[in-house]
């Protein structure tokens, strides 16, 4: 069917319209970026001269450096530690009916709906009633339960769109229930898995306010000791942290999505 001149004007309208709508949102990048680039110590807009002195500030910084690997370190183990647990339960809402299974899922969704600096604080509280001490491990705790959901939410619905005929038509074949899983649901599961891990790692090492109550200064993670600087310098630095850190998370993205493919892996297929 041929086009009208009334398709081809809403065709271009709204090419136009989500042009300037990713042009909105990249727009305070965009600033962040040539900002990074200022060669004043003084945060202005734009810039008077260029220097990349402040890239170079930015990987000199000590707390950086610590923030970063703690931040990883604790997305890394708190990912996991969410996968996890967040597959478990996720199998069991799906395959299993039992009396208190509402109960459960409103449980593992509350983190949804509970403000992060309330479970930072009540974690903080209980562990100061528990004498516990405020190390890597209250962190990760911390995250793991912010970003369980996400996990439960990712492997359930690839659960809800799994066909369990492959299951039986192994099982009549002769497979235990360890080859089954192994060989089985375990692949077909991998786009759910690999998001619920992809959200789980990018969440927890972008979590800020509920780390806030629970880090010192041994553990504190990078958006922590960037919050910890701007409150002691105004210069670009933090533009230039800002900036990498994008950059790098692009990066990941891409490689994702050339090994898995997002659209794929966030069910979207």
């Amino acid at each position: 069917m041929k086009k009208t001149i009334l398709d081809h004007a809403l065709d271009w309208a709204g090419r136009i319209l989500l042009t300037a709508i990713l042009c909105f949102v990249l727009l305070p990048f965009i600033v962040v970026l040539i900002a990074s680039f200022n060669e004043s110590a003084i945060l202005t807009f734009p810039p008077k001269g260029w220097s990349f002195r402040w890239y170079a500030n930015a990987f000199e910084y000590r707390d950086f450096g610590e923030g970063l690997v703690n931040s990883l370190m604790i997305a890394a183990i708190g990912a996991t530690i969410a996968l996890i647990a967040g597959s478990g339960f996720a199998y069991v809402l799906n395959r299993y009916d039992f009396a208190l299974k509402s109960l459960l899922n409103g449980v593992l969704m509350s983190p949804l709906i509970i403000p992060n600096f309330t479970i930072g604080l009540g974690l903080l509280i209980l562990s100061a009633a528990a004498s516990l001490p405020r190390s890597v491990w209250l962190v990760v705790a911390v995250h793991v339960i912010i970003v369980l959901p996400f996990v439960v939410r990712s492997v359930y619905v690839s659960l809800q769109n799994f066909e369990r005929r492959y299951e039986q038509a192994a099982e009549s074949l002769g497979a235990g229930p360890v080859h089954v899983l192994l060989t089985i649901t375990l692949p077909l599961l991998l786009p759910g898995l690999v998001s619920g891990g992809l959200f789980a790692a990018i969440l927890s090492f972008n979590e800020f306010t509920a780390s806030l109550f629970v880090v010192n200064q041994r553990t504190q993670t990078l958006p922590v000791a960037m919050y910890n600087y701007v409150r002691e310098y105004a210069d670009p630095t933090l533009a230039a942290v800002s900036v990498i850190y994008v950059a790098v998370v692009a990066v990941m993205l891409l490689l994702v999505h050339k090994f898995f493919r997002l659209e794929k892996v966030l069910n979207v297929e």
